[in-house]
């Protein structure tokens, strides 16, 4: 017999904030009663050094809706995310952080205009509750990936969304080694909408993106969805040919018809170490790209599960 209210799946990546996950839960419940529609919270502990996962098993024996997927090792947040979609069954999938600074009860405002029509919802952080060099961090690494992607993306839009069942079905098809799921959605480009939420400030621990992982991340991302970096690459080594032609025509027209000298061994030098460093740094960008073909050509699983709770095992 069909259900007449909806399922709503709530994929929760956790690492570092053990001590928000029942709060995290008991007003998940409260809001998606709210709506109403039935519920499922997936918790994805990604090797938390805070032993989350005793905290998820707890929850799980309280909630039979409360499903617990402890990874093997710590894959990183997109991967968790990946894992807690992989085992989903919601007619709409909401993706969230577990440190409540998104705030549970922003569900209710995503869902409403999903009714709209839309088929993706994201929720807007326009007033972020982080600290400076993370805003300043988050809104030049999506100028970057703009800039080399030809994209316009939205650098207050995170993982904080709400899909539906049809997407999360798009997105599982979708095995690439890098990963960011928010980009992934808006590349599917089903219909989208987003509004604006209020977004709170972190009630536990850090922020595990330092300014290392930042980069990483917008190296792999860019290489990942562009070839831009490699035609980049050669317009600016015809450039420099060009340059170096040009140039050497002009000493030729001074020797050959003003009679003047070119003794040049300093700027021969300069000239060759110039072209060595750029002839390296050419081929570091096509070897980022090999090096992400060969990680893609081994098909590695995304992501390893150890123990799963109030579920079958789906892979």
């Amino acid at each position: 017999m069909a259900h007449a209210q909806p399922l709503i799946s709530v994929v929760v990546p956790v690492y570092g904030c053990q001590s928000c996950l029942r709060e995290l839960c008991e007003r998940l419940r409260t809001t998606i009663a709210r709506i109403p529609a039935r519920y499922e919270i997936l918790l994805i502990n990604d090797a938390s050094p805070d032993h989350a996962w005793e905290t998820i098993v707890q929850l799980c024996e309280e909630d039979e809706q409360v499903k617990g997927i402890d990874l093997a090792r710590n894959f990183g947040q997109h991967y968790a995310i990946t894992a807690g979609l992989d085992h989903t069954s919601g007619d709409w999938v909401v993706v969230m952080d577990c440190d409540l600074q998104d705030r549970p009860e922003e569900i209710a405002t995503l869902f409403n205009i999903a009714q709209q029509g839309y088929e993706v919802v994201f929720a807007k952080r326009v007033f972020r509750q982080d600290k400076l060099n993370k805003r300043l961090l988050s809104k030049l690494f999506y100028r970057v990936y703009d800039y080399f992607t030809g994209t316009s993306s939205d650098h207050t839009v995170a993982n904080f969304s709400m899909a539906e069942k049809k997407v999360i079905e798009g997105f599982r098809q979708m095995k690439e080694q890098n990963r960011l799921y928010p980009l992934f959605l808006q590349w599917m480009g089903y219909k989208t909408a987003s509004i604006a939420v209020e977004h709170n400030g972190r009630s536990e621990g850090v922020s595990s993106y330092n300014l290392k992982k930042l980069v990483t991340l917008a190296t792999d991302t860019i290489i990942a969805q562009s070839n831009k970096p490699l035609r980049l690459s050669i317009q600016f080594g015809f450039f420099i040919s060009l340059g170096s032609f040009l140039y050497g025509l002009y000493l030729f027209t001074r020797y050959f018809f003003m009679d003047y000298h070119v003794e040049g061994w300093t700027s021969v030098m300069v000239s060759m170490y110039f072209i060595a460093g750029l002839m390296f740094f050419n081929f570091g960008i096509l070897g980022l790209y090999i090096g992400k073909v060969f990680d893609e050509a081994k098909a590695r699983p995304l992501y390893l599960i150890r123990e799963q709770l109030n579920q079958k095992e789906r892979r």
